[in-house]
This record gives structure tokens, sequence and C-alpha cells, in this order.
């Protein structure tokens, strides 16, 4: 500012109002169209950071869910294992009866040793109802846990492709290029596509 009230600008005033405007040049319909485009961007960037921590909970989730499924499985197993040494029990007591029986010496030792032979197999019977139950429920366990791991893995590529959407836009505000701004939508829309996939156990 001189004596005389005139403004004197200097060579970087220019340059500072235009950096001030978002770079779009002067007037206040250009600097209203650069906040447009910034604020749906923001918002979008936003919501997408929403959703992608919703799928990263459903991704812990599924993995703590497939964890203890396989758990359960193995629990089953042991629960199966258990049950056939017991029926291998029951059927070495039953060779012995049988050979105890056809050695007996008069029929009221062989009709006794019968009746225990005749326990055995009926005891064996239901050992081994009680272990195939087990192994078919361990078998189904098995499976769920497979299951939960494949929505697991939906789950983390879904929120990887929201976490490149997000980088995309962010590179997008900071270079303004219109192609950045279409791809991250479309990556936004791919990475919410395989959401959907895992929610629909897909």
């Amino acid at each position: 500012m001189s004596g005389h009230g005139f403004h004197v600008h200097g060579p970087h005033d220019h340059e500072l109002e235009h950096a001030a405007s978002g770079g779009h040049g002067h007037g206040d319909a250009a600097e209203g169209a650069g906040m447009s485009v910034t604020g749906k961007i923001a918002v979008c960037t936003a919501a997408i950071a929403t959703i992608g921590a919703i799928f990263a909970y459903m991704g812990g989730a599924t993995q703590a869910n497939a964890g203890l499924y396989k758990n359960n499985a193995a629990i089953k197993k042991t629960e199966a294992s258990n049950q056939w040494n017991y029926f291998q029990s029951k059927s070495t007591k039953q060779a012995l009866a049988e050979f105890a029986r056809d050695t007996a010496t008069d029929d009221a030792r062989r009709q006794g040793w019968q009746v225990k032979v005749t326990r055995y197999e009926q005891e064996k019977g239901e050992i081994q109802a009680a272990a195939k139950k087990l192994e078919d429920e361990a078998v189904r366990w098995d499976a769920s846990s497979e299951e939960q791991m494949h929505q697991h893995h939906r789950w983390a590529q879904a929120t990887t492709v929201l976490q490149v959407s997000i980088a995309l836009a962010a590179i997008a505000l900071l270079t303004r290029r219109k192609w950045l701004e279409r791809a991250m939508y479309g990556v936004a829309l791919a990475g919410i596509s395989i959401g959907a996939l895992a929610a629909l156990h897909v």
C-alpha cells in the first residue's frame, strides 16, 4: 500500500489467489464447481469407508466362526475316536467271551458266556451308532468352517477393493483428474459387488 492509497500487487499475489480458488481460475462459478466436485468425492469416500468398515467387521466375524466351527469338528472327531476305542474294547471282550463259551464243558457255563456275547454284541451296535453320529457331526462342522472361511475371503476381498477405491479418491482430489474419479466409482462398485457375493454366500 502506497502513501496515496494505491494497492501494489506483488508477483506472487495472482498465484495465491489462484490457489485459494482451488486452481480452477477466477470467479465464483468456477470455485463453486470445484467445491461441488470435492464435496461429492468426500461424501462418497465417507460412504465407502463406512461400507468398508462393515465389510471388515463381517470378515472378522466369519473368520472367528470358521475357527470355532473347526474346533467343534476336532472335538467331535476326538469323541468319535473315543467311541471307536470303546467299540474295540467291547469287541475284544466279545471275542474272549466267545472263546470261553466255545471251550466251556457244561451247558450252564456255555449259556452264561452266550449271554455275555449277546450283550457285548448289542453294546457294540450302540457304540458304533454313537461313533458314526459323532463322525457325521464332525463332517458337518468341517463343512460349516469351510463355508465361513470362504465367506471370510470374500469379505476380505471386498474390503481390500474398497480401500483401493478410497486411495483413488484421495489421488483424484489431489490431481483433479476426471478419469481417476470415474475409476474410484468403478472400483467402489466392484467392492460392493464382491461384498454382496459374500452376503449371499457365493
